[in-house]
């Protein structure tokens, strides 16, 4: 009889950690458009419209190599959801983007959907994207 309990435990304990476990996706962002291969891509990952353009704890962010005027991101293990993906070319690699006046980016620039603003950034509406499977998409930098 106890060792029946034992092996009811052990199933139903296995049963419950599965069902707790999220199904996580896999997020590749390919970046072309670059001018140059100096620098590199700085990408970051809004999972939401409150954080989207503002550094928080749920922002991801990562960066990668230009080579042949082409860049490519991953962001491993994302739970099913909606996303969006700003990102910037930093040519001069001073890990900062570089702006005109009133703020106008010097350097290439570009968000999820190729989306645009109208005086300013696109709406996280505009960028967003649903993650429900592992997923590729580009993004031209202007």
């Amino acid at each position: 009889m106890k060792k029946l309990f034992l092996i009811t435990i052990f199933i139903l304990s296995g049963v419950f950690s599965t069902q707790a476990q999220e199904e996580t996706f896999d997020l590749t962002i390919e970046i072309t458009g670059m001018d140059t291969d100096t620098g590199k891509v700085f990408i970051a990952l809004y999972n939401n419209k409150e954080n989207f353009l503002k550094s928080s704890k749920d922002t991801k962010g990562t960066n990668a190599v230009v080579k042949n005027k082409k860049a490519v991101a991953y962001f491993k293990g994302l739970k099913k959801g909606e996303y969006a993906v700003s990102l910037f070319h930093d040519e001069n690699d001073n890990n900062k983007m570089d702006t005109r006046i009133f703020g106008i980016p010097k350097e290439p620039y570009g968000f999820s959907n190729d989306a645009t603003g109208f005086m300013g950034p696109p709406k996280f509406k505009d960028a967003k994207f649903i993650l429900n499977s592992d997923k590729t998409i580009s993004i031209s930098v202007d």
